[in-house]
């Protein structure tokens, strides 16, 4: 029996967020070390080798280089850019719970937009579906009191740029690939990280505080017991990236969205594993509710499809 498309986007969602946690994880461990500017670099090339690699071997070749929406484009990189900047930026200055509980206000984001400016139909179960894995994610990690200041904002104008980035990726789903889409956020990726490179790389605007540091520091030639980790990210960004980008540009924002909620559990599992840390009572009923919320979007997918089917 063939797949449906809903769900072919859902498993491409559910396993893009999979592999693109590592990416968190390994830009964490590299910020001590590294300028933000260096790391994406270095990530982006890697990232832009696995694309190139898998656009080389596909039936359109490169082919897929070729488009006519240039404007687009150039607006999705700067969103995606954008996005990537005020995060890590936040991330700097923020507990990671407290950054990471904002940054999941997108699905909703991703729901509202998709409403606004897709046209799509999101009915009150899948809305309860959202919310409750929203609820989910503040009982987690139960963001502290302080949570909005300034560096709580950078990472809500993340969270909204990451939706409208999502969004645009699903516009230009006609006529772009998956492929296509992620070629070109990698590649504005490199022409930015570079430049900044160039004029910053020397250190001469690095500061002493932590946000200076990450952001200005000096770049310097990594140690071969790190190439690994930089490996790491580059190509969870490449794979997860893309699968990410098909399932938006495929399936409807408002029943992809809800599925990006296992990036938490991901991160209970990398705190466990990386950091030592183990989540107690409460943090285990936030997982049961993100885990609920999607396989009750999943149950109500596979139930509406059969009824369609049967009319």
């Amino acid at each position: 029996m063939a797949r449906s498309p809903a769900l072919t986007g859902i498993l491409f969602a559910i396993g893009g967020t999979l592999i693109f946690s590592v990416n968190d994880v390994s830009i964490k461990f590299l910020s001590g070390g590294y300028a933000l500017h260096q790391v994406i670099l270095i990530r982006a090339l890697v990232a832009m080798t696995f694309i190139l690699v898998v656009i080389g071997q596909s039936p359109r070749g490169f082919g897929h280089l070729a488009t006519s929406r240039p404007g687009a484009h150039l607006a999705r990189v700067c969103i995606v850019m954008v996005s990537n900047l005020t995060y890590f930026t936040g991330l700097a200055a923020l507990p990671l719970a407290d950054a990471v509980a904002v940054a999941y206000v997108s699905p909703i984001v991703i729901t509202l937009l998709s409403i606004i400016f897709l046209g799509e139909k999101v009915g009150p179960r899948r809305w309860a579906a959202v919310i409750m894995g929203m609820l989910g994610v503040i009982v987690m990690l139960r963001p502290g009191a302080g949570v909005i200041q300034p560096a709580a904002l950078l990472v809500l104008i993340s969270a909204v740029l990451y939706a409208s980035g999502n969004l645009l990726a699903r516009h230009m789903g006609d006529t772009e690939s998956a492929m296509t889409l992620s070629f070109y956020v990698q590649a504005g990726f490199i022409i930015v990280s570079l430049s900044m490179g160039l004029w910053v790389g020397d250190g001469h605007l690095a500061t002493d505080d932590k946000l200076g540091a990450f952001l200005f520091r000096p770049w310097i030639w990594p140690p071969l017991a790190d190439w690994p980790v930089f490996l790491a990210t580059g190509l969870s960004v490449g794979i997860g990236g893309m699968m990410v980008t098909q399932a938006y540009r495929t399936t409807e924002a408002g029943l992809i969205a809800p599925f990006e909620y296992v990036g938490m559990p991901l991160a209970i599992f990398w705190g466990l594993m990386v950091f030592g840390t183990f989540p107690d009572a409460v943090s285990w009923v936030g997982i049961a509710l993100i885990c609920g919320s999607g396989l009750y979007v999943i149950w109500r997918e596979t139930v509406r499809r059969r009824e369609g089917d049967a009319a």
